[in-house]
């Protein structure tokens, strides 16, 4: 503890991983070239990344406040990684999706209990509170949450090696939104700290500890209902047209 809430964070661990992501990214777009709109998201993604593990925001979540860290995990297990997905062209999926442990790992079956099972996992008052002050440890959630994230969004933004239908993609976000959803509902409704890290951390912005881990559950519940129901909406909406599509082809 003792770093001003101000401060930037070395993150040296994270800006190599941020570094290798974006040179393996740059080898691949020489045989697999992507559109501007995917080099685009690939570089958001990654810059966001930075953004959450250099700037004070993480100082904050380090140091002072869980809906700082709760919002820089957000970042890295589902805004990044749906970003680097969604970056990759058909050509780099493809490539990818031909080996057998990317082919596994993002069938919607398996990427998206492992997702859960990785968020509930960090977030065990015990295993969090280690993650906090063991560094190793916390350069380990980090990365296990964007794997994670990237095979949760893969099938989705994906359509090698596994090819959803508009109405399959759809469920499939509505049960991620919906089983996710219970983490940050909990977070926002315990009537006590969840996290002695937190409770014992240097108070910021008059913020106490539980008030802290009550908009920690409202941040994380309202940035999955936003991203999660918005794109399935987005599927809904194109199966809803594809049936009537269908449904009028076969009429005629």
């Amino acid at each position: 503890m003792g770093q001003s809430a101000a401060s930037w964070q070395p993150a040296w661990e994270e800006i190599g991983f941020v570094l290798a992501l974006g040179a393996a990214y740059a080898a691949a777009g020489r045989r697999y070239p992507p559109s501007r709109g995917r080099f685009l998201a690939f570089t958001t993604g990654l810059v966001l990344l930075v953004l959450v593990s250099v700037t004070p925001l993480a100082t904050i979540a380090l140091e002072y406040l869980l809906s700082a860290h709760l919002l820089q995990n957000v970042a890295m297990a589902e805004w990044a990684p749906a970003l680097a997905v969604a970056g990759l062209s058909a050509g780099m999926a493809g490539a990818l999706g031909a080996f057998r442990l990317v082919s596994v790992a993002t069938q919607p079956l398996v990427a998206l209990p492992a997702w859960l099972a990785t968020y509930g996992l960090w977030h065990v008052p015990t295993v969090y509170d280690y993650a906090l002050r063991h560094d190793a440890v916390l350069h380990l959630e980090h990365a296990t949450y964007f794997v994670a994230g990237a095979m949760l969004w893969w099938p989705v933004l994906q359509d090698q090696p596994h090819h959803l239908s508009a109405g399959a993609k759809a469920v499939y976000l509505f049960a991620a939104f919906v089983l996710a959803s219970p983490v940050g509902l909990l977070l926002a409704l315990l009537p006590e700290p969840l996290y002695d890290f937190y409770v014992d951390a240097p108070r910021l912005w008059g913020l106490g500890p539980l008030a802290d881990q009550q908009i920690a559950g409202v941040l994380m519940a309202v940035s999955e209902a936003v991203v999660f129901f918005g794109v399935f909406a987005f599927f809904f909406v194109r199966f809803m047209a594809e049936e009537e599509a269908g449904y009028s082809h076969r009429r005629a």
